[in-house]
């Protein structure tokens, strides 16, 4: 089990959030196109834009698999 911990400070979207918006579509192309249905959902990174690139790792760790 991963460990819940706020990736997007501003709109207080944690990895669970992520991971629970990840896991409500089936398929994707690649993480953009993960990012941006995960960001509709849970309006991370819509703020001051600093988690972008946290959450962009967070989903590719959870697509490849690697969850941390």
């Amino acid at each position: 089990m991963v460990e819940n911990y706020t990736i997007c400070h501003c709109k207080q979207v944690s990895y669970n959030d992520i991971a629970d918006a990840l896991h409500q579509n089936t398929s994707f192309d690649n993480v953009l196109s993960a990012f941006e249905s995960v960001q509709k959902v849970t309006n991370c990174s819509t703020g001051c834009g600093g988690c972008y690139q946290k959450i962009l790792d967070v989903i590719s760790n959870i697509m490849s698999g690697n969850a941390q």
